[in-house]
């Protein structure tokens, strides 16, 4: 599980390179982040159970966050919603 971790920094990585080659730096700086905290968590040697609560948990923050900006920080944007 703990490899798991280190594929999930490698594209984390990947795509926080491509957000800072797009000049996203939001982006890339998020991804960076995340980037660092997967690797960190796959050298700690903690137990499968752990790992996956951990995931688990990333998960349900990743839903919620990409909720609220879908729902309340994206604007309505189209024909007659909006200039």
């Amino acid at each position: 599980m703990a490899r798991m971790f280190r594929v999930l920094a490698y594209f984390s990585l990947i795509i926080a390179l491509i957000g800072f080659w797009m000049d996203l730096m939001p982006m890339a700086l998020i991804f960076f982040a995340q980037t660092a905290v997967f690797a960190a968590l796959s050298y700690l040697g903690l137990s499968e159970r752990t790992y996956l609560l951990l995931f688990n948990g990333y998960m349900v923050v990743a839903f919620v966050a990409f909720l609220y900006v879908i729902f309340f920080a994206l604007p309505l944007t189209g024909p007659g919603l909006g200039s």
